[in-house]
């Protein structure tokens, strides 16, 4: 069965959640002794319902050890990330919209340093393909330092169309790879930009480099092969920021 919910912890991913994104949280298991009176009135003030701690670490599951600092909050999958279709029909693409786009991107980790860093250089919204892709996990929003929560996840059925649709919209399409024929330095970034990230192994598929303008490689020294698909996306995410300061200034 699809998973549905999921939990989070940890005072700043809760945090992040309850200030951006309340209507993704179903419900916040927490210790009054662990919270201070902002936390305790964010909570409140939020309408999110509420339980006490303990309870939420029997459901949650969560491992001796681990740091939830005294709080636990249970997301909603179906209000965190929503359908591209949904997202597109009021999306305004200007030179200063980037999307990125996961194309089988397996390690939670990766996604969650990704989505960080996306969020980190005024990306727009991330693209996560429904099939062969790591889904959205407590671990990918712990990861992220709960910035999963300041920008639209977007669920993607269709690579291709989705593609085609963004061309007809302006974007211009890049996929990052190691062996890119362009380098990303000097590369000007003057319409909307879709950036493309590859499985950790195999990269970017073949049927959607075909359906790139571009494939951009990162120069780097000869003593490292290459960097790993989260390294790559802030690189890239940096070269784009650096030509749009005002993707920056969004809140």
């Amino acid at each position: 069965m699809k998973q549905t919910k999921l939990y989070i912890y940890g005072k700043h991913a809760l945090w992040e959640a309850i200030t951006h994104a309340p209507k993704a949280l179903l419900k916040v298991y927490f210790d009054p002794k662990a919270l201070d009176a902002q936390f305790k009135k964010a909570i409140k003030e939020s309408g999110i319902p509420t339980a006490p701690f303990n309870d939420g670490r029997s459901r949650a599951d969560l491992k001796s050890g681990a740091a939830d600092q005294g709080i636990i909050g249970q997301v909603s999958l179906h209000q965190l990330v929503t359908p591209f279709q949904k997202f597109a029909e009021d999306m305004k693409a200007t030179p200063n919209t980037s999307l990125v786009l996961l194309n089988g991107v397996q390690d939670p980790h990766n996604v969650g340093a990704i989505i960080r860093s996306s969020v980190g250089f005024g990306a727009t919204a991330i693209l996560l393909p429904e099939k062969e892709q790591a889904p959205i996990t407590g671990t990918v929003l712990k990861v992220s330092s709960g910035m999963a929560f300041r920008i639209p996840l977007l669920t993607v059925t269709d690579l291709f169309a989705t593609i085609s649709s963004l061309k007809k919209k302006g974007f211009k399409i890049y996929a990052l790879a190691g062996e890119g024929a362009e380098s990303i330095v000097g590369e000007q970034f003057t319409s909307p930009t879709l950036f493309i990230l590859g499985n950790e192994a195999k990269g970017v598929s073949p049927g959607l480099r075909q359906l790139c303008d571009k494939v951009l490689s990162i120069p780097i020294s000869p003593r490292a092969e290459s960097l790993n698909v989260a390294a790559s996306s802030a690189v890239a995410m940096y070269a784009w920021s650096a030509q749009h300061p005002e993707a920056l200034k969004q809140r």
